[in-house]
């Protein structure tokens, strides 16, 4: 049987409204992680949080000890509950996260958070090539609009590329819905 570890990556202030880095989409995805993490705590599944913090205390966002870089309330971990500090967009670079995930004997992964196109994807992709089977749960994740030369390409836009290239060959993708329905 496996052992599954649910791995929330990045819910920070940050990314709230009133954040510097508001993303479109925050509070549903935020709505859904709650539920999922609430699932994995009432079965005593593992489940680690992830946050993101530059190195320096002069980086323009996710600094060090302030208030952005907070995870979020609503998804915050409770006692006993892991937390691993990141510097880079993939949780495993130069953390302890693939250490603690062996230590408990985890053969498969979830993952929620943010940002869709690059924490998220980056970590997904990680797990998949040390050879975890991964989830990502679609709708517990969020993005924000991005721009290429001239062209903004949407956030539902990149968030679906994102999901569409992940799915194609480093995971399974699926709704909050979905995924609790199975469980």
């Amino acid at each position: 049987m496996s052992k599954r570890a649910v791995v929330v990556v990045d819910l920070q202030n940050e990314y709230l409204p009133t954040g510097k880095l508001p993303l479109v989409g925050i509070e549903a995805a935020l709505a859904n992680a709650a539920r999922i993490i609430s699932s994995a705590r009432a079965k005593s599944e593992l489940l680690i949080h992830v946050r993101h913090e530059f190195a320096t205390p002069d980086a323009p966002v996710f600094v060090p000890g302030s208030d952005g870089a907070q995870i979020i309330p609503a998804v915050a971990p409770i006692a006993g509950e892991p937390v691993v500090v990141k510097n880079y967009p993939n949780s495993f670079r130069d953390t302890g996260l693939k250490q603690m995930l062996d230590e408990q004997g985890v053969t498969e992964l979830v993952v929620i958070g943010a940002m869709s196109h690059m924490c998220v994807e980056a970590t997904t992709r990680a797990a998949a090539d040390f050879g975890y089977p991964v989830t990502v749960v679609h709708d517990a994740c969020a993005t924000m609009d991005l721009q290429f030369g001239a062209t903004v390409v949407p956030a539902a836009q990149v968030h679906a590329t994102a999901m569409a290239a992940l799915a194609f060959a480093y995971g399974t993708i699926t709704s909050t819905a979905e995924y609790l329905a199975q469980i």
